[in-house]
């Protein structure tokens, strides 16, 4: 990965994370930090 596409990508997702605070307080975030939570306790019982 060149550092002009980690640039890319990293404004992108800054950009993605201002707007859902800006649009929806962040419950978007929330939402996915949450599932992201849960997706892993999924799988360490399956370890």
């Amino acid at each position: 990965m060149t550092n002009t596409l980690a640039i890319g990508l990293g404004g992108i997702i800054l950009l993605a994370l201002g707007a859902d605070f800006m649009l929806n307080d962040g419950q978007s975030t929330l939402f996915l930090g949450r599932k992201l939570i849960d997706f892993i306790e999924y799988l360490a019982f399956w370890r």
